[in-house]
């Protein structure tokens, strides 16, 4: 049964970490220690706090029934919750060459989702994928492209995912969302902006690699930009590694990637259909294919705006804005609402939170020890 380290073994632990790591490595490593989990729990479970305070309706949740249909919705959603992380996993073993095994690639992805669930929404976890990759010993070439394709394999999902659910349900399928500031505006120049990345790291990564590197040093010439120089060499220089490797791919690789971030995405939000479900105003929601592919469309665009979020995993924000996004479509009464809100992030970010803080102590562990066993072998 794993237990958590005492307080003794993290102080030891933090001795481990400057004594074997880099200065840049351990500024990583910060950006994923354990108490970085204080700040989203209390956020996000302070706002559901504060709406459930302020949405209180004795009568709307008198109505709620905990029956078999209920169960089996919220159970349908958990189930999605497992099979999004698993498809992930596949992810990473095709992208990795199966150098990583399964058990691996599920651990791995835990503590990429955790490092996403501490970091704000508009950042995400590609710096920590980069440097648990390369403790990894999955290699420098290897592990620069499989971080850069996924971001822009992921890109090109939404890409072409959202014109494509535009064309068949117009723009009725954008959250309004104006009683929080949030309007369409929001949706579309958060689209254009992932649209002018996705193709700018499309372009480096399989068409011009060192143009897009000289491309980036040259905007760190700018006054105020000039102090992400070495950042942005090395991001170049990432790209280039990357660029070479994925050019040895054959097609084969290219869709089984993008069929397995497919499968992860679309299961994220399925998860929310089934919560939907589970909960709706009675006579509101068919669980006919075009009602159901509909919905999927307004929560695949949801996602949209809420990867403009500034706090650790949208915590405090994604609760609020998921709450609002359910009401302005009267899929659920607002009090119920901010219930459902709450079941979406207990099944699916926190888990990830409690995952994170169990599994990185000791995969850290592991890996120090296996550096100092390397360097006792070296001097021996």
């Amino acid at each position: 049964m794993i237990q958590t380290p005492s307080e003794n073994n993290e102080d030891s632990l933090e001795e481990m970490i400057e004594e074997e790591f880099n200065d840049d490595e351990e500024k990583v490593l910060r950006s994923i220690k354990m108490n970085r989990i204080i700040i989203p729990i209390i956020a996000g479970l302070g706002v559901v706090a504060y709406m459930l305070y302020n949405n209180w309706d004795a009568e709307e949740f008198a109505k709620l029934r905990w029956n078999a249909h209920t169960f089996f919705w919220i159970g349908l959603a958990i189930f999605l919750m497992v099979f999004r992380h698993m498809a992930y996993a596949f992810r990473l073993r095709i992208l990795s060459d199966k150098f990583f095994s399964w058990r691996k690639c599920i651990q791995l992805i835990f503590i990429w989702e955790f490092s996403s669930a501490v970091s704000p929404t508009s950042v995400g976890g590609s710096a920590v994928a980069l440097f648990v990759l390369a403790q990894e010993k999955l290699g420098a070439a290897k592990t620069a492209a499989l971080v850069i394709y996924t971001i822009v394999v992921d890109t090109v999902f939404f890409l072409t995912a959202i014109p494509m659910m535009l064309l068949i349900f117009g723009g009725d399928i954008v959250p309004k969302l104006n009683d929080l500031a949030f309007g369409e505006w929001t949706f579309y120049v958060t689209f254009v902006l992932m649209a002018t990345y996705g193709a700018f790291f499309f372009y480096g990564l399989f068409f011009n690699p060192k143009n897009f590197k000289s491309i980036l040093v040259g905007f760190t010439k700018i006054s105020f930009l000039k102090r992400f120089r070495k950042k942005a060499e090395d991001l170049g220089d990432d790209i280039i590694l990357a660029s070479k490797e994925i050019a040895q791919r054959k097609w084969t690789f290219h869709i089984q990637a993008y069929l397995s971030t497919f499968l992860a995405w679309s299961t994220r939000f399925f998860l929310l259909n089934c919560l939907i479900i589970a909960f709706n105003n009675p006579g509101v929601i068919s669980l006919d294919f075009i009602t159901q592919t509909e919905l999927y469309a307004r929560l695949q665009s949801l996602f949209v705006i809420l990867l403009l979020l500034p706090s650790p995993g949208g915590a405090g924000f994604a609760e609020v804005v998921f709450k609002e996004f359910l009401v302005n479509f009267n899929y659920i009464s607002e009090g119920v609402s901010v219930l459902v809100a709450l079941i979406w992030r207990l099944i699916s970010y926190y888990p990830y939170l409690i995952a994170g803080a169990i599994i990185i102590p000791y995969w850290l562990r592991n890996r120090i020890n296996e550096r100092r066993i390397e360097k006792t072998k070296s001097i021996n």
